[in-house]
């Protein structure tokens, strides 16, 4: 059924749930794994408060950290993973990447790590969905 199978991940629990359930479908169909994490650049810094480059700095950190996670779950699972970090909007930034690694599936977590998570419910999971031209899986928790 699949082939290959990309998750996205941003760190959260949800994310993580979404990386569980896509190394299981790995083991499952014996398909390649891909994870992809995503450097936010839409967030506007319009005051003096915030400096930019460390704004960037500490999503780039955070973003590295969840690729990490990915691939030791997958070596825990004795899975082989490529992983990839991007900078961008997200939903699009996975959605292309999904399509040129050419993969059967991209799994999600339902939640992200937004500040605003109850204004921004799911947009990048919304993006993704409404985007792919291949199957979306979305792993609540």
């Amino acid at each position: 059924m699949y082939d290959a199978i990309l998750v996205a991940t941003d760190g959260s629990d949800a994310a993580m749930d979404a990386t569980e359930h896509a190394i299981e479908l790995a083991t499952r169909f014996d398909a390649s794994l891909s994870g992809i994490a995503v450097v936010e650049t839409r967030t506007a810094y319009d005051n003096a408060i915030v400096d930019p480059d460390e704004a960037e700095r500490a999503l780039r950190e955070q973003a590295e950290e969840s690729i990490e996670a990915v691939e030791s779950a997958a070596s825990d699972a004795g899975i082989p993973v490529e992983t990839t970090i991007r900078s961008g909007v997200p939903h699009e930034e996975i959605v292309a990447y999904a399509s040129e690694r050419d993969v059967d599936v991209i799994v999600v977590g339902a939640e992200g790590r937004s500040n605003l998570r109850r204004a921004l419910l799911g947009s990048t999971v919304d993006g993704v969905v409404r985007f792919a031209d291949r199957p979306v899986l979305v792993v609540g928790t």
